[in-house]
């Protein structure tokens, strides 16, 4: 093992053995993380049962994770420039198990949020590290590849480890879904201390440079993309399960299949996502927002029938996954040498679409205007999304008229 552990001492760059192994360690990261995401979604009416709160109310929960992931990105990206990465992973994933401890056993509502809080706290960072160190061990022209497999992880949760845990939830009770979260956590640790290299080769910055992201246009309008256009992915999957249910006719015992449809769709997206971002990263994320756009639109008008419900399930997970790796590529290629917060920032924005879609979602439920409304919702947001992208690439042109193309690694603002 010790091959794995060390760099190769003639270059100081990490033995191609260790990056076979680096990288499925940390997709079992993603697939923990995944996996607690998305499965407080598909159990959202057993949390308000249980908890004797509304469904819109229970969906709170799902906001307080993201609003954790938010909080907690840009502070520990910042606030840990220095540490050595290898070092860094392990304890993000060590305080993600503990928060999902603390869901198990947490005792009321405002307990739960508290807890959900507190698991959202290392994600962003984690996925943020984790996608840096999938780039620097990536081959030349690879490196959107290699943070696809490191994101797989997540999407993978969504065939597996989401389905099966909202299956354990339904069955033994909410609590022991993420209970398993915590079991995957523990082994995803034991995993990044056995198989992650030293990555001494790896630069680290401090943190008045990592807050140089925040000085740059291009970082703030691609995280404004992430924001308002995987928003509108959130308002339509957080209340997918009711939807299907009272609107496409979907038995309860069906929902785990139509949530692994959506899973799949993840890893193809995701998949699809990185080939794309390799070739070009904005083409990427217009061609993954005008997909959105149209599938939410078409769902909305054929939300009745169970079959076509289904299919495109599936493909808003395509959707939204071809998105992450492009905008993940396009904030390390406009960060310069701030990338470590940038990319953490990344799933900051993500999660503040999870809170914003979820929480807009519910208002429109609540609001009397039926479950297909967030999907329309959804598609109006990738809509906006569009927009900003449109005014990115406007803005760079106006800084850039002779080039009249947007600068990739420059770090331009």
């Amino acid at each position: 093992m010790s091959a794995v552990l060390h760099q190769t001492e003639s270059t100081g760059r990490t033995a191609p053995s260790a990056r076979r192994l680096a990288i499925p360690a940390l997709a079992l990261g993603g697939f923990g993380i995944g996996t607690t995401e998305f499965v407080s979604m598909g159990l959202l009416p057993n949390i308000a049962g249980a908890l004797h709160v509304g469904e819109p109310t229970a969906g709170h929960v799902v906001s307080a994770y993201a609003l954790g992931v938010v909080v907690g990105a840009p502070l520990i990206a910042a606030l840990t420039a220095r540490m050595s990465r290898r070092a860094l992973l392990i304890g993000l994933m060590v305080a993600f198990t503990v928060g999902n401890l603390a869901t198990v056993f947490a005792p009321s509502y405002e307990t739960l949020m508290a807890a959900r809080f507190v698991a959202g706290l290392p994600h962003g960072a984690y996925f943020g590290v984790a996608g840096l160190v999938a780039a620097h061990l990536a081959e030349p022209g690879k490196r959107a590849k290699a943070i696809g497999q490191v994101m797989l992880g997540l999407s993978v949760a969504n065939v597996i480890g989401v389905p099966a845990a909202t299956w354990l939830g339904d069955t033994f009770g909410w609590r022991t879904a993420f209970g398993v979260v915590a079991f995957i956590g523990v082994a995803t640790v034991t995993a990044l201390v056995r198989l992650l290299p030293r990555l001494d080769d790896m630069t680290v910055t401090n943190p008045m440079t990592e807050l140089g992201a925040l000085t740059r246009a291009q970082v703030w309008f691609t995280l404004l993309v992430g924001i308002v256009g995987f928003g509108g992915m959130f308002a339509f999957y957080t209340y997918v399960r009711t939807t299907l249910t009272d609107v496409s006719g979907v038995s309860t015992g069906l929902v785990p299949i139509a949530l692994m449809l959506f899973g799949l769709g993840m890893v193809l997206g995701n998949i699809l996502g990185g080939w794309l971002a390799d070739r070009d990263v904005v083409r990427g994320i217009a061609i993954g927002l005008v997909l959105l756009v149209v599938v939410l639109s078409t769902f909305a008008l054929v939300a009745g029938s169970m079959w076509l419900a289904l299919v495109l399930v599936f493909a808003t997970g395509v959707s939204g996954s071809v998105l992450v790796p492009a905008l993940q590529t396009r904030l390390m290629d406009v960060a310069d040498d701030a990338q470590t917060l940038a990319a953490a920032l990344n799933h900051s924005a993500l999660n503040i679409a999870n809170a914003g879609g979820a929480w807009l979602g519910g208002v429109v439920i609540t609001a009397g205007l039926g479950y297909r409304s967030p999907s329309v919702l959804g598609a109006g947001l990738a809509v906006a999304g569009l927009v900003v992208l449109g005014l990115a690439l406007l803005y760079a042109r106006a800084r850039h008229p002779r080039s009249g193309a947007v600068p990739v690694a420059s770090g331009v603002s």
